[in-house]
């Protein structure tokens, strides 16, 4: 047994910490155990990258890094208030996935792997891209046939292939798992070294705000990585003594696809029934969401909340945030959309201190943005 090893939160199975290893004996999804947590003093302030905190990733990685992380976190007015914006699309890719990729490619590499499989709404298959070039490793990428060409032509770019399922993201997601047998499925949705490298957003955020944490965090969230992430995240750097409180996780979905939102508000631990229709907030489109009782438990550890944001509503964010210098792509505009939404619910309330997560770049979402503008 390794001194950490991935733990199935839902039987309390253990497992061996195998880079090569993405889900449990049973088809659930595992978690590295949490681990110690650092304090400032363990911050490696030499390194420019997220691997500044490689003192709190499990085992001995040789990073594959592209610089990803040292985002910046701007202050900018938005609809009467002055907020603060955690720019995840300074990412080398584009988007906060970069977080996940290096750790994850990193681990894989490490363990010898030549070739990889991702599947992907296009900001992940983009990044598992860029990063799998980066070690030399072979990708396929499968995608959405509705999947903006922008994210296409970057995941091409890097020398992934990239195959176009017919059908919904979650036909995609589907597909990759029948082929998950056939090479390494470095999923950003399954591989539990992803959520390793997403949990340096929240160490981030406290080194960002003084080595303290804000009140809330606001995100948009589809399968929930960041949500799992900043849980994971604020809560070692609570077992170690760094921060004395966790945020509020405040998590936005658009209206045509919230199976987090639709769960969370009726109380359950599961999917609950709910309609799906299209949205324009593509990064989002997942009904399914393989970890929801681990995101559900995630906001309501932190007291969080969630909120459905309409399609006009997204679009109006879009076009909006350039105004004040900043150009995100509609998934990400949706975060921004919910901040009124959570002002006037009175779950922000004055004075508190709060991040808004954007996760990518309107670059991303070139087609889409040409329609809103």
């Amino acid at each position: 047994m390794s001194l950490v090893d991935y733990v199935d939160e839902r039987s309390g199975r253990r497992y061996p910490l195998d880079p090569l290893r993405w889900c449990g004996d049973d088809g659930a999804p595992l978690t590295v155990e949490a681990l110690p947590g650092i304090t400032r003093e363990q911050v490696d302030t030499a390194m420019r990258s997220l691997w500044r905190y490689r003192a709190a990733l499990p085992g001995e990685l040789r990073p594959i890094s592209l610089g990803e992380g040292c985002t910046p976190l701007v202050e900018r007015p938005w609809r009467g208030h002055d907020t603060r914006f955690k720019l995840e699309w300074f990412s080398p890719t584009g988007s906060f996935k970069d977080r996940g990729s290096s750790v994850m490619l990193s681990a894989l590499a490490q363990a010898g792997v030549r070739e990889v499989l991702e599947d992907s709404s296009g900001n992940g298959g983009s990044s598992v891209s860029a990063y799998a070039a980066a070690a030399g490793i072979a990708a396929t990428i499968l995608a959405p046939e509705s999947t903006s060409p922008a994210k296409i032509l970057q995941s091409r770019a890097y020398g992934a292939t990239v195959d176009l399922v017919p059908g919904t993201r979650d036909d995609t997601a589907a597909e990759a798992l029948r082929r998950s047998g056939e090479t390494t499925y470095a999923s950003h949705n399954w591989h539990p070294f992803f959520l390793q490298g997403t949990k340096t957003l929240a160490y981030e955020l406290w080194e960002d705000f003084g080595f303290t944490v804000p009140d809330t965090v606001v995100t948009v969230a589809g399968a929930g990585s960041i949500v799992l992430g900043l849980d994971l995240g604020f809560g070692e750097l609570l077992a170690a003594g760094a921060i004395t409180k966790r945020p509020r996780l405040l998590v936005a979905q658009p209206a045509n696809c919230a199976p987090i939102d639709a769960a969370f508000r009726a109380g359950a631990e599961h999917a609950v029934p709910t309609e799906f229709a299209p949205t324009i907030a593509e990064g989002t489109a997942i009904r399914e969401p393989v970890r929801l009782p681990e995101v559900l438990a995630a906001l309501r550890r932190s007291g969080g909340a969630t909120v459905a944001i309409a399609e006009d509503e997204i679009a109006r964010a879009a076009r909006e945030l350039p105004r004040v210098g900043l150009y995100a792509e509609p998934t990400s505009a949706t975060a921004a959309a919910a901040v009124d939404l959570f002002r006037a619910a009175g779950v922000l309330a004055p004075g508190e201190t709060t991040a808004v997560i954007l996760t990518g770049s309107g670059l991303k979402a070139a087609t889409t943005m040409s329609t809103l503008i």
